[in-house]
């Protein structure tokens, strides 16, 4: 077999003062050398890459298949499914041999993945059908091609650089979906620098939406957190020949039901090794401290299912605190692995589980309220003493556990600092002598906050988590999780009202002005309702006479202001619980919510019921006060429906804003929920925890957490800051949490118009939006692109600002007047939308680029630009309004037509509008509905008459022109079948035709893409 024992030859000639990507390639693939990776340097196509394959597979499997038979292996292995790729890549698989006999194989050495061969590619062509790629670097896992590597000129974004990977991915019959290239796991890309990693997927999961979210792509870090970005460096840390089998062996989740593969995160993997080793030692507890947001449910699943595989765990128990909890979690894991584990009904159930020896019942989700009622003496006995039982032959949960309390059990608390874990811990402890515990915080009790104050007018005592858990295992803070872009940082208004006696700190406002200041804010705050709420009250009766003080507000604006959109209001807290098991649980951790329902509870009943009525009117639902449960559920699905646009659906159907006391402050996620408002006093981890509701990462059109505290309680958020930090946290690093003050960031906007106008005045051009289409030359209108999208996400930033007084305003203004910047994005929208035609298409075709494309490096962010409050229904009654009454309207058809060009979500559409609201005129007293049905008509007149043209210019029928486009659409495919039967009639010879095929595509290509609406359709590049 050919084999080198050093790197090969780096490209003759004289040095140069760029680093080319020949060079950087081959210094990369001698670190593999010395890492023991074998470099191929034969395999440079298909055919030497299968030959390659069937070599490490016939000695893998101690087999010898004949042509044939290896022929129809690779019909049955490769697959364009991703999913179904990566699971035969882990499994052990049947195969039928000529002779009928069956043959079990596995295409690596599963039992132990350090023990395949690993060896090294490069620069391999693989054509099939229209696709000709070249790929830089791939790492073959006997034989199998599971991680491929881009290397990259310095300057390209990784993001850019992943988008070129999906577009490869989307050419018709490309090597990833019809050879072995299907088993790919990661991608690598890397300018020696800076390098990413991002796991396989299909095109589902491995796409770039209108909404921009981006698949999770990850920076390598060492156990302290600490990046390691440099080529080399990273080589060294994660391609190590054992480094890599574990990473693709055990840290990549096949999540069954969604078809998707999971990459874990740095952090997340030491975490689990960190426990794996404890118990490996038996080295007694502890905790992982890993920042809310930062996936600790997928931890926690990956060290379960690694115990499941332990002889010496006899169970392996992950323990919530409440019911919802339980619900999300068992959902959660079921998603990672279906069937995982199963719902404990009943505190019987789980002692049923816990007794059983089936494999399935190994790993088991359960509540610390039904654990402590297993362990409970007196629990769930059928008599009424221990000597009545045992005459009956009954036995309590805990007699029937005595065959347990020998046993090796591993127990995993998520969010282990809650109040009930401290009464059960001495419980567990006591009757599990063997068992090992382990607890996931992202706010850990220190010293500082062990006696905090939980609920207003009552101390709640605490030990610290180190007491409970002996030692911390892994860190991870929201220092961390805010550098790494895992979670944003927190804008934080501190709401003063005017007047001669302003409350202190802490004090409390009178509600109507709360309300009036929220009404003012939350359109700002949320984007135009883009995102949604949460008001966090400071008990059930402040929550209830909210709920009602909203509803009389409302309703006294609209009657003054019929142009008032009132907001959905929704209100959730636990009713009392009255014996109802269910709302027990639920309120173990819910402190205020129980002491408050323990003081007049029919009152408390009677309100909820009010609440619900309302909530009933407004959505359609029948929820019952019986069944809350039901109605939590509903609240919360309601609040993540935010994520849909209300074309999709109705913003009469979602809630605004959700009022609460403690729901929903711990544990619940929701991208679309961007505010908290703040009527109660927090400190430390319960104000983090509730901060933390509003910080997940969506995409440019979300630069924070927003929230505005009525209270005043900058000291407490100092304090938290201070504490949750980590230890070894600097001033700078505290400084990380929070976004930069208003007049920080319009310097900054102020500096970026100002660098625009000195590009254009390079340019010989003056800093106006009419001047930017005289740019000459891709290179200056990249330039631009990349000037203005900086102006724009500060201008964003600012946008959401609650806390902006008038000057602020006036400056900003001042900077960049509000009709300037929407022309300006009306330009950009134009510009970008030309360059990213092209990206792809211009970079040569060559061993070796010096120089990186500047259209090809541009990273677009479309989203900048799309406003929510400008969606088509807005657009309609514009045009409604202008045809009104003549002279009355003080918006011109410019104007109209201005408004759609510096929206992104309209650039498909915008030359059809902007057509039709040319037809208009003033006066005319149009209604919205007329108005829509007439656009629909223009527009549909239109796309015929477009179509029609096509036909004619060459030769064919429009009705089956018409037909072709129609099925294209329908199916998101185009048939080259169907191409070539539309142009049959033509009767053309075979060169005459492709000339004619080619002519026409040329002109179909912009009107499929346009009436696609941002879908793909596939086979279409394969025309470009």
């Amino acid at each position: 077999m050919p084999s080198s024992k050093s790197a090969y030859d780096p490209s003759s000639g004289a040095p140069s003062p760029v680093v080319k990507e020949g060079d950087i390639e081959y210094g990369f693939i001698g670190k593999l050398q010395s890492l023991k990776y074998e470099y191929r340097p034969d395999i440079r196509d298909r055919a030497a890459l299968e030959r390659n394959f069937r070599e490490k597979f016939n000695a893998l499997n101690r087999v010898k298949l004949s042509d044939g038979e290896f022929t129809r292996l690779l019909d049955d292995i490769v697959t364009p499914d991703v999913f179904t790729a990566s699971r035969k890549l882990r499994e052990r698989e049947t195969f039928t041999r000529d002779d009928g006999t069956p043959l079990h194989y596995t295409l690596v050495n599963i039992k132990d993945w350090c023990k395949n061969s690993f060896e090294v590619v490069n620069q391999l062509r693989i054509n099939t059908d229209n696709s000709h790629h070249r790929y830089d670097v791939l790492i073959l896992i006997n034989g199998v091609p599971c991680v491929q590597i881009e290397l990259k000129m310095l300057g390209i974004s990784p993001r850019r650089a992943m988008e070129q990977i999906v577009d490869y991915k989307n050419d018709p019959g490309n090597g990833y979906s019809k050879t072995l290239l299907c088993f790919l796991q990661l991608f690598i890309v890397s300018n020696r620098t800076d390098t990413w990693y991002f796991a396989n997927n299909n095109a589902r999961h491995f796409a770039f939406n209108a909404d921009e979210r981006f698949l999770p792509i990850y920076q390598f870090a060492d156990e302290a957190n600490k990046k390691i970005t440099h080529l080399d460096h990273f080589a060294e840390t994660f391609l190590p020949k054992c480094t890599l089998g574990q990473a693709i062996s055990r840290y990549m989740v096949l999540v069954a039901s969604e078809q998707k593969l999971l990459m874990m995160r740095p952090y997340q993997v030491y975490a689990v090794k960190a426990i794996v080793e404890c118990i490996h030692q038996n080295s007694g507890n502890g905790y992982i401290w890993h920042t809310t947001g930062s996936g600790k449910t997928l931890t926690s699943f990956k060290a379960s299912t690694l115990l499941k595989d332990n002889p010496d765990i006899e169970k392996c128990l992950f323990v919530v605190d409440r019911k919802d909890l339980d619900r999300q979690t068992r959902e959660e894991f079921n998603r990672f692995q279906e069937g995982c584990v199963e719902e404990n009904t009943n505190t019987g159930a789980l002692v049923r589980r816990l007794l059983s020896d089936d494999y399935a019942d190994k790993v088991i989700v359960t509540t610390i309220q039904k654990l402590g009622l297993a362990l409970d003496e007196d629990s769930k006995r059928p008599s009424s003493n221990a000597l009545q039982r045992k005459k009956n032959g009954h036995k309590s949960y805990r007699e029937q556990l005595e065959p347990l309390s020998d046993k090796r059990i591993v127990f995993i608390f998520d969010e282990c600092h809650r109040s009930q874990f401290g009464d059960n811990h001495e419980a567990i402890k006591t009757f599990f002598p063997k068992a090992q515990l382990f607890g996931f915080t992202g706010t850990p009790i220190f010293e500082k906050n062990a006696t905090a104050k939980q609920f207003e007018g009552e101390e709640g005592q605490f030990k610290t988590t180190e007491d409970l858990f002996q030692k911390q295992l892994h860190a991870y803070t929201i220092t961390h999780a805010i550098e790494d872009a895992n979670v944003l940082r927190f804008h934080v208004d501190y709401y003063k009202p005017e007047g001669k006696n302003p409350p202190k700190p802490g004090e409390a406002l009178a509600k109507k002005a709360v309300i009036e200041a929220i009404l003012a804010k939350h359109d700002t705050a949320t984007a135009g309702r883009r995102f949604n709420a949460v008001l966090a009250t400071a008990s059930i009766n402040d929550a209830i006479e909210y709920h009602g003080l909203f509803d009389e507000l409302q309703k006294a604006k609209q009657a003054a202001d019929p142009a008032f959109q009132p907001l959905n209001i929704a209100c959730v807290f636990s009713p009392p619980a009255e014996g109802n098991p269910d709302v027990k649980q639920l309120q173990q951790d819910l402190q205020q919510e129980k002491a408050d329902n323990e003081e007049d509870p029919e009152g408390k009943k009677a309100a909820l019921k009010g609440i619900l009525a309302d909530y009933n009117a407004r959505y359609g639902t029948n929820h019952q006060i019986g069944e809350f449960d039901l109605y939590y559920q509903d609240v919360q699905k309601r609040i993540k429906d935010q994520q849909w646009p209300n074309a999709d659906f109705p913003a009469a159907k979602k809630i605004d804003i959700t009022i609460v006391v403690d729901m929903l402050l711990t544990g619940f996620d929701s991208k679309y929920l961007n505010t908290l408002y703040v009527d109660k006093n927090l400190k430390y981890h319960g104000l983090i925890q509730a901060f933390s509701r509003t910080n997940r990462v969506l995409n440019g059109s979300k630069p924070y957490g927003n929230i505005l505290d009525f209270r005043q309680q900058q000291a407490n958020v100092d304090e938290a800051i201070a504490l949750f930090s980590g230890e070894n946290a600097t001033e700078e690093e505290r400084k990380i949490w929070l976004v930069d003050k208003a007049p920080v960031v319009i310097e900054k906007l102020d500096a970026a118009v100002k660098e625009l106008a000195d590009f254009m005045q390079t340019q010989g051009l003056p800093c106006a939006p009419e001047a930017v289409p005289q740019l000459k030359g891709d290179d200056a209108r990249a330039a631009f692109i990349k000037a203005f999208k900086e102006v724009q996400r500060l201008k964003t930033q600012l946008d959401q600002y609650t806390d902006l007084t008038a000057d602020n305003a006036a400056a900003i203004e001042a900077i960049l007047p509000r009709e300037d910047l929407q022309a300006f994005r009306g330009v950009y929208l134009d510009t970008a939308q030309r360059l990213k035609a092209q990206q792809g298409k211009t970079l040569p075709d060559t061993d070796d680029k010096t120089d990186a494309d500047e259209v090809d490096q541009l990273d677009f962010e479309f989203v900048l630009f799309a406003s929510t409050v400008i969606d088509y229904d807005y657009i309609m009654g514009l045009m409604s309004r202008f045809t009104q009454s003549a002279g009355k309207y003080t918006m011109t058809k410019d104007e109209l037509i201005g408004i759609i060009a510096a929206d992104a979500k309209f650039m498909n559409e915008r030359d059809d509008i902007a057509a039709y609201i040319n037809t208009l005129k003033a006066g005319e007293g149009r209604s919205e509905a007329a108005i829509r049905e007439g656009y629909l008509r223009f527009k549909k007149e239109r796309d015929s008459a477009e179509l029609a043209t096509i036909a004619t210019q060459h030769g064919l029928a429009t009705p089956a022109l018409q037909a072709f486009v129609d099925q294209t659409l329908q199916r998101l495919i185009l048939d080259g079948d169907a191409l070539s039967a539309l142009l049959e009639p033509l009767q053309l010879g075979w060169k005459a035709r492709a000339q004619a095929e080619t002519a026409l595509m040329a002109q179909l290509m912009p009107l499929l893409s346009k009436r696609a609406q941002g879908r793909e359709i596939s086979g279409l590049s394969a025309y470009e």
